[in-house]
């Protein structure tokens, strides 16, 4: 070959080189495909919990209730088949017990939130009690007076249906007061909610006031009140006044007056107890028997967090006791 030729040649094959070499360039490299995010299915009563409104927790301690995320899937598994509540109507009410507790080692007290499942083909009241050691009078008042009501509990499956078509048989204790209304509202509303209890009156159970003879005592005396139990079955008037003036709570010129106001809160404590065992008879007179049966029935069911590594445990610390008017759960799980 010619040298011109041959000079030609590897100047077309550098060419096509040069070419190639650009093009690879500029051919993008595919990025690695990443593997799809994976997100765990959710159960279908797996918020259950949560949607239970906290009964009488302060409202500051409210996100410390979340703080974890509890496990509560032995509430879920209750409503299933084989389970205490399997096809049974039942009212949910939730609350908090500050228990010291344990957790990665260190030891504080901590806001546990408890479920409370009461077996009943009826709501179990449909008003709320508020009372605390602050207040003088405790209140039995309608629920929705404090925006709460019995509401049908939607299952996560269900979620998408219309809810008049369904025949839920899971109720919660609800509350429509929001946080950001607070602020509007003066300290006393905003306290009631923090004294709020679920209230039961069983009619077939004589209730703890029917059958106490104590009588707290807060008489409004100089330079300050006198705070004091009287039990009207081992206490007498004279003798238990004298043993405040002797241990100075109460001044002797005091001392009439005080003996007045006892006899007094005396007398209305036992008018209560009478009118509160006559309005338990009377109930039950007018009661039907379809009701007297279901009273007889009713269950209380106090579901605690299960353990788990994210959580702290509270199998010590568990409690058969809900409050004053519940009394104590059946079953605590």
């Amino acid at each position: 070959m010619r040298k011109g030729a041959k000079r030609k040649a590897t100047q077309k094959d550098q060419a096509v080189e040069k070419k190639e070499v650009v093009k690879a360039k500029r051919t993008r490299v595919p990025k690695p495909v990443s593997p799809p995010d994976y997100f765990p299915e959710k159960r279908n009563l797996e918020d259950l919990w949560q949607q239970v409104f906290p009964v009488g927790t302060e409202w500051d301690q409210l996100d410390l209730v979340y703080q974890y995320k509890w496990n509560f899937s032995n509430l879920e598994n209750a409503f299933e088949e084989g389970g205490e509540l399997f096809g049974k109507k039942v009212y949910l009410f939730g609350c908090t017990e500050p228990q010291l507790v344990f957790f990665e080692g260190q030891g504080k007290v901590t806001v546990i939130p408890v479920v409370v499942a009461v077996d009943s083909p009826f709501p179990p009241s449909d008003k709320i009690g508020i009372n605390s050691v602050q207040r003088e009078v405790e209140e039995i008042i309608p629920m929705k007076q404090m925006k709460m009501d019995w509401v049908p509990y939607i299952p996560l499956e269900n979620r998408d249906s219309q809810v008049e078509r369904l025949k839920s048989q899971i109720y919660i204790l609800s509350c429509t007061q929001r946080r950001a209304g607070l602020k509007q509202m003066k300290l006393d509303r905003v306290k009631k909610f923090e004294y709020c209890l679920p209230y039961f009156y069983q009619p077939f159970k004589e209730d703890e006031l029917e059958q106490s003879t104590i009588v707290p005592i807060i008489f409004p005396a100089e330079p300050k009140p006198v705070f004091t139990e009287f039990d009207w079955e081992f206490d007498e008037v004279e003798e238990f006044t004298d043993k405040l003036i002797e241990e100075e709570e109460l001044t002797a010129d005091q001392k009439d007056a005080f003996k007045d106001f006892l006899k007094e809160k005396v007398r209305e404590a036992k008018k209560a107890n009478r009118e509160a065992r006559e309005a338990r008879k009377k109930a039950i007179e007018e009661m039907s028997e379809e009701t007297k049966t279901a009273f007889e029935k009713m269950k209380f069911y106090k579901f605690y967090p299960v353990s788990s590594s994210d959580t702290p445990d509270v199998s010590d610390v568990k409690s058969p006791f809900i409050n004053r008017y519940y009394g104590k759960a059946h079953i605590v799980l």
